[in-house]
């Protein structure tokens, strides 16, 4: 008597077999397809932030008991707030199509300006590096520290960063920006 019942299993286990190899070179594909792109934390790169960290933290704690840093005369686009965040809102400075130029304060707690500083800019895209604008040394004016012009072409989310040292305290003032066509 011949066996008339056929069964399936060995057709599945092939067939998922093809499906996991399928979904694995997809996903290799995929990931291999999107760019990676450094980070700018702290004005260095993502793994020495990461590795220096704590003494990051104790040199910003150092500068904000002595000193303030303020961004001046930037014109500032309105947000609603977002009440669901746990975050210190901050409306975003607006940045216009073309020549942009910022103007920083940097205070003791008497009010009594610093002149002073070593003091860096870095106008950035979170999560990318390729529009990066930065400046080093920016000098005192005799007013305050003002970058150079430069040009901004592309529409998005920047990010400002002013990194002054004054002594062993290093301050940073990240200031989130928009550019709106």
């Amino acid at each position: 008597m011949e066996n008339s019942k056929k069964t399936y299993w060995p057709h599945m286990i092939i067939g998922f077999l093809f499906l996991g190899l399928g979904l694995g070179y997809w996903t290799i594909k995929s990931a291999s397809s999107m760019p990676v792109e450094k980070e700018n934390a702290y004005m260095m790169s993502y793994q020495n932030a990461d590795m220096n960290i704590n003494e990051i933290m104790a040199q910003q704690e150092a500068f904000n008991v002595k000193y303030s840093i303020e961004l001046i005369g930037a014109k500032t686009i309105k947000v609603d707030e977002n009440k669901n965040s746990k975050r210190k809102h901050v409306d975003p400075v607006g940045l216009n199509t073309g020549t942009n130029q910022f103007s920083y304060r940097i205070v003791d707690k008497n009010g009594t300006e610093i002149k002073d500083a070593k003091v860096s800019f870095l106008l950035t895209r979170p999560h990318t590096d390729l529009d990066d604008k930065k400046i080093e040394n920016i000098a005192f004016n005799g007013k305050s520290f003002e970058t150079p012009k430069f040009d901004v072409t592309k529409a998005g989310r920047y990010t400002l960063v002013l990194k002054a040292k004054i002594g062993d305290a290093v301050g940073f003032l990240e200031t989130p920006a928009y550019l709106v066509k």
